[in-house]
This record gives structure tokens, C-alpha cells and sequence, in this order.
């Protein structure tokens, strides 16, 4: 199969918009004898007139020679044999070129599927050309070659590229998609982040087949749950998710808290607050946490949780404790959290039963804890959703963009008691002197 060749006078993709890490890696590749090029999602976006978000490379090098080259490499994956060239905090992957499943024997070990044909490992390796129909969609089996700097399409995805559509590698999307279920889901990233439209086949093959969705390890599943809601267009992704039946599959509690007849629609509306401020936020330039996102996600069945929990009579401080537990729980049976952001979520939750309670004194510790800026986030979230009262958003607000002294004023006036005049001293208390045994 001959690629269509487009020369670098043909192609708008300058060396001055690639990383220099991996420019770096390129090179060293090439002079080694090795063939190496930039490939997936980097040449899509540069191809787009976007700025990539990270930098892969494709090569014929195997992986231990890839570490020979480089020091600063490390090997990792047993799904997926990679080698990580790390620079700083700049890791720039590089994966060997890989041939289709059944081109050499599998009883190697180098093959490994599951019953219904989900590839569990993968270390085949190949040409470019059989590398490029392994891809999954065509806009991502582009390749930009170091050694002479033109774009190698193998399967007409520049041309689906000029015209805005998503399509699968290959005449059977279902197989493709069996192969790794977890394409759904990049499908809808790309498609909501990019502005592309699904291909026919493909828009199909996802109706009829989310369930496969189910096979996808939970673990895996928290990773690509973050791309999809800090790709920028996080709204959207939400709408094709639900039109698949993609969401239910990895979010049950939450979509069955959508269903409510009487609470419904506020709990998505609330959902969708939470993903449009997210959206500014990356579209900013700024900063978001995971942690943040899955306790917007959760926070509707965790609430109905510790209702329930109420109404049989427990203790509160217990019934929210006990409903973060049992709800993070069955979470992780569909898309898991570790541990570090687990503990998170959960605090984020409890200030939402501190903050209304936390006046006088307690104003003034609570602006210490270590996550209470992410718990005020939420409480305005929560108020601009209808969810929670403005007026306590904005007392809080201002209390903490207040100097020292007047959220001194702010304590005393919410106690209910008078400050001490300004510069006056608390009485000591003598002390009485011990009086002689007698």
C-alpha cells in the first residue's frame, strides 16, 4: 500500500511548532539508522492549525533499542509495549511500528486476545504500513517524516480531515471496536473537541454497540473519563455520550438520578453548570482538578444517598460519611478513583455540610483547610445551579477577600457578641498565692 506523499512545500507543518524534545527524539532516531516520525494526534492537530497537546513518535526501533539511545528512557506497558523518553516534565512517547493481528504466530506471547476479541496484548511489530491501518481513525494515521518532512497518509485522512468527518480505520467498525471498546469514547472526544461529524458507519456502530463499553477495565476508564471532560468541549461530549448510552454505562448512579421524574432535569442541570465552568476554565488556560469534576459527577447520587440514610434515622455527620463510601464504591465497579483523588471528592462533599454551619470563630479556621477553596467552588456552583443559597456564596466571598481585621468584625458580628476595642488587652487573671499547710 503506497501512501499519498505530501512534500513540506504541499503541507502547512513547521518544525518551529513541534516540541524540541521531540525534535530531539527524531533526530537521535534518524541518525541511529532508525525510520522515525511524528505521528496521531500531534500532525492532526499541527495539520489543523492547532497547538498539539503532546507529541508522539512512530519508529521501526524496537523498544530496547529506543532505551539504548536514550537515558533518559524508561519501558513500560504489557497491553502496549512503550518507550518514555522523558525530559523534565515532557514525556515524549515513542511506540514501534505494529502489524496486524495474525501477520506472525501467535503462540509467541506476543499476541494475546480475549474471548470476544478484545486485544489484551500487543507486541506485533511491522511496517509503516501495516502501523497505519492499526490506527484507529483516519485523521489519526498521519505521519510526518523527520527525514524529509513531508505527511504520509495511508488511508485518506487528510482528505477526511478538509472534510470535518470522523471515520474508522477499515471496512468493519464493530470489529474495530470489540478490538478496543474504549474507541467510543475517543470517537466522541474527537468529534465534540475537533467540531467533526461521525461517519455513517460509525455513528451506527456506536448505537449498537455501547455495551461493549462494559469489557473496558475500570482503571482505564478514569483516564480517558478526564480527556473527555477537560477536552474544552465537555458539554457536548455529556450530549454524545447520553445519545449512545455511553454515559449510563459508566456513570449508572448518576444517569439513574437524571431519570427522576421530580429532580431530574435540576440534577443535569446542575452537571452541566459544573461542565461549562470547566470548559472556561480550560479554554482559560487554567487549572482543573479531577478530583473536582468526579464530585460533580457523583454529587446527585451521593445527596440521595445520605438522604435516604437521614430518613431511617442516622446521625447526619455518619449518614454523609456512610453515603460517600457506599457511593465512591460502586463507582469504582464501572470507572474507578484512585485513592489520592477519592479522598478529595470526599472532603469537597463534607464542606458542603460545613460551610452553612461555619460561622464566628469557625469562619476563621475553616478558610485553613487544606481543600477549602475547592469546597467554596463547589457551594457556588451548587448556588448559581439554584442548589444552594447565593447569599451564603457571597458571604463567604467576601469574608475571605477581607483583611485580617474585618473578618475579625465578620466573627464577632456572626456571634452575636462585641469586639474588644481596638488596642485594649485582656485582663489577666491573678494568680492566688498558695496558702501555708497548717
Amino acid at each position: 500500500m503506497q501512501p499519498r506523499v505530501y512534500p513540506r512545500a504541499q503541507h502547512p507543518i513547521s518544525r518551529a511548532a513541534i516540541s524540541d524534545n521531540a525534535l530531539k527524539v527524531l533526530y537521535r532516531l534518524r541518525d541511529a539508522g532508525f525510520r522515525s516520525c511524528l505521528v496521531g494526534g500531534g500532525v492532526r492537530d499541527l495539520l489543523l492549525g492547532r497547538e498539539p497537546k503532546d507529541f508522539d513518535v512512530a519508529t521501526d526501533a524496537h523498544p530496547e533499542d529506543v532505551r539504548r539511545l536514550f537515558r533518559n528512557c524508561r519501558l513500560i506497558g504489557r497491553r502496549f509495549r512503550l518507550a518514555h523518553v522523558t525530559f523534565g516534565r515532557e514525556i515524549i512517547e515513542v511506540a514501534t511500528f505494529r502489524a496486524p493481528i495474525g501477520a506472525e504466530e501467535e503462540d509467541d506471547g506476543n499476541v494475546e486476545l480475549s474471548e470476544d476479541g478484545r486485544i489484551l496484548r500487543d507486541n506485533c511489530y511491522g511496517t509503516i504500513e501495516q502501523d497505519a491501518r492499526r490506527r484507529d481513525f483516519t485523521v489519526n494515521a498521519l505521519y510526518y517524516d523527520i527525514a524529509d518532512y513531508s505527511v504520509l497518509d495511508f488511508t485518506n485522512g487528510v482528505k477526511d480531515l478538509h472534510e470535518g468527518v470522523l471515520r474508522l480505520i477499515g471496512n468493519d467498525p464493530e470489529q474495530r471496536l470489540r478490538e478496543d471498546p474504549v474507541r467510543m469514547l475517543r470517537a466522541v472526544r474527537f468529534a465534540a473537541k475537533l467540531g467533526l461529524r461521525l461517519a455513517p458507519e460509525v455513528d451506527d456502530a456506536l448505537h449498537r454497540h455501547s455495551d461493549l463499553l462494559t469489557t473496558a477495565a475500570p482503571a482505564r476508564l478514569f483516564d480517558e473519563v478526564l480527556k473527555l471532560f477537560h477536552s474544552g468541549a465537555a458539554v457536548t461530549c455529556l450530549d454524545e455520550l447520553e445519545r449512545f448510552g455511553l454515559f449510563a454505562i459508566m456513570f449508572p448512579q448518576t444517569a439513574e438520578c437524571f431519570g427522576e421524574p421530580d429532580s431530574g432535569s435540576g440534577v443535569r442541570a446542575f452537571l452541566v453548570e459544573a461542565l461549562t465552568n470547566t470548559d472556561s476554565r480550560i479554554q482559560d488556560g487554567l487549572g482543573v482538578h479531577p478530583a473536582f469534576l468526579y464530585a460533580a459527577l457523583l454529587w446527585a447520587p451521593v445527596q440521595r444517598e445520605a438522604q435516604a440514610r437521614l430518613d431511617a434515622g442516622e446521625e447526619p455527620a455518619l449518614a454523609w460519611q456512610q453515603a460517600a463510601s457506599a457511593v465512591l464504591e460502586r463507582q469504582a465497579q464501572r470507572v474507578s478513583i484512585p485513592r489520592r483523588h477519592a479522598l478529595v471528592v470526599r472532603e469537597i462533599w463534607e464542606l458542603q455540610q460545613r460551610l452553612p454551619r461555619s460561622q464566628g470563630a469557625r469562619a476563621a479556621r475553616l478558610l485553613t483547610h487544606p481543600r477549602f477553596r475547592a469546597g467554596y467552588d463547589f457551594l457556588c456552583l451548587r448556588a448559581r445551579a439554584g442548589q444552594a443559597d447565593p447569599d451564603l456564596c457571597d458571604w463567604w466571598t467576601r469574608f475571605q477577600d477581607s483583611d485580617e481585621a474585618r473578618q475579625q468584625d465578620a466573627v464577632w458580628a456572626s456571634s452575636g457578641t462585641e469586639p474588644a476595642p481596638v488596642g485594649s488587652r485582656p485582663r489577666r487573671r491573678r494568680r492566688r498565692k498558695a496558702r501555708p499547710a497548717s
